[in-house]
């Protein structure tokens, strides 16, 4: 079994776990929808005992009776959905997200038309966008890098 690290965007809060790669899924459901502020939630069950917070804890938000969504209290990344059966994390909060593939696609009663055509968008490099041409040589990133600190170990 592989571990996977991650955390939020700042850095505040870091977690490890195992995860059960077959449960890696999209759900277009209106909650993840809202929760994410995106278009869905891409979610992988992490393996039950295998969740450990490195960094602090997400603060969490009951959005129903079934579960509750952990998030970074200093940033807002969305991190986690919770359920008495599983504790899901946001595949985007993986430091390594290409290495989990969604096989599944959930709440689709909620998937907004269009997406299915976003593929077909035609698409620029952040090089090549004209807006960032002056500024991308001078921006500074303030996101924790996308590896566990020395003091995570």
């Amino acid at each position: 079994m592989t571990t996977f690290t991650g955390g939020c965007q700042c850095g505040a809060v870091r977690f490890r776990c195992e995860i059960e790669a077959e449960t890696a899924s999209i759900c277009h459901c209106r909650m993840c929808q809202k929760a994410f502020g995106s278009f869905y939630a891409p979610l992988v069950h992490a393996r039950a005992g295998t969740l450990f917070w490195t960094r602090a804890e997400p603060k969490r938000f009951r959005s129903s009776n079934y579960a509750v969504r952990g998030f970074c209290p200093e940033c807002g990344t969305p991190l986690t959905y919770e359920t008495a059966e599983a504790s899901s994390i946001a595949i985007g909060a993986l430091d390594d997200p290409g290495a989990v593939r969604p096989n599944a696609q959930d709440g689709i009663e909620g998937k907004i038309a269009y997406v299915d055509a976003m593929p077909s968008l035609p698409g620029r490099a952040t090089d090549d966008d004209p807006e960032m041409a002056g500024a991308i040589g001078k921006i500074v990133s303030y996101q924790h890098p996308d590896a566990p600190s020395p003091d995570e170990a």
